[in-house]
């Protein structure tokens, strides 16, 4: 048994699900670290502002959270379909199968799970990755799944996406998957600029870093959503056709560009309408302070002893 780039034969390498990435998983525990000490910290905070700073820190890494990890994702737009079809080339041999099509920004993620898993004597559950992101060659993973021999359906789909292809999907999907990337790191930094501009008193420039964000963040759905525009080439597996639609990452995405316009909109509102209001919410925590030291000061002058020292009038004189 020889081996091919220093992998052993007959697809033995670990597979993981389509949505599974490295970079994605580590954006997550990042997050969530961050969120995690946050919330060490929050019984620290006196007072009601205590749920203010929680929903206000959750929600922002959130949406810097979901931001950065969409650009991981397999999940824009996704497709799924269950034929009968052959197996590999110079092979009589069918299988029946399901296959799923997963298209992200980088690249695309082709499935083929057989219904059921174990057969023509050995177990059918393939997941390949084809990058297209800048410093990759499609072309020469392409050609690596070839040499490797990898099933007819995945073959399939992936020649479809090749930059010699007819179909044209390659430009379409790796154009649109680029400047959807651009325009979400644009919306990445104006996220963190708004954060900076939020905690000082500049309310108004906090807000409208806050649209920006959610502006380029919607530029980025609409960047990928112009492919649907474009007529594709039809998908077709055995006697079934692979029908593909907007994924979860594209509607989350699409989410979080409203909620950030929205709150964007409702700080600049606030702004103009009722700015006392608005400082008052942004404050939450030096107005509980504020109360706190008015309660201390009511106590103080409630005090016997301060009405009593307060009713002499004490004064010093020198004379000379």
């Amino acid at each position: 048994m020889t081996l091919w780039n220093g992998e052993l034969p007959f697809y033995p390498q670990p597979r993981h699900a389509p949505g599974y990435s490295v970079p994605l998983l580590i954006v997550i525990l990042v997050f969530l670290a961050l969120a995690a000490s946050f919330l060490l910290i929050l019984p620290g905070i006196r007072g009601h502002s205590r749920w203010f700073w929680l929903v206000r820190v959750l929600l922002s890494l959130f949406i810097g959270a979901e931001i950065v990890a969409v650009h991981f994702s397999a999940q824009w737009s996704v497709g799924g379909m269950n034929t009968n079809t052959s197996y590999k080339a110079f092979s009589a041999a069918r299988l029946s199968a399901h296959v799923g099509l997963h298209v992200g920004l980088g690249g695309i993620n082709i499935t083929l799970t057989g219904t059921p898993v174990q057969q023509l004597n050995e177990t059918i559950d393939y997941n390949e990755h084809f990058n297209w992101r800048l410093g990759e060659n499609y072309a020469e993973e392409y050609s690596e799944a070839l040499e490797k021999g990898l099933p007819d359906p995945v073959l399939y789909l992936a020649e479809k996406f090749t930059p010699s292809s007819p179909c044209g999907l390659y430009r379409q999907y790796r154009l649109a998957g680029h400047y959807a990337s651009a325009t979400l790191w644009v919306a990445f930094c104006f996220w963190l600029l708004s954060n900076a501009l939020l905690s000082m008193p500049v309310p108004l420039y906090g807000g409208l870093a806050l649209m920006t964000t959610g502006t380029f963040t919607l530029f980025s759905i609409f960047a990928f959503a112009s492919i649907s525009r474009v007529p594709l080439c039809p998908l077709r597996l055995g006697s079934s056709t692979l029908v593909t639609h907007y994924g979860a990452a594209f509607w989350v995405t699409l989410a979080t560009g409203i909620l950030c316009l929205l709150l964007g909109v409702a700080v600049v509102s606030l702004h103009y309408s009722r700015p006392s209001a608005l400082r008052t919410f942004l404050d939450g925590s030096v107005k509980d302070c504020g109360s706190q030291a008015k309660r201390n000061l009511s106590l103080i002058l409630n005090n016997p002893l301060h009405k009593q020292f307060g009713a002499l009038d004490l004064t010093n004189s020198t004379n000379l």
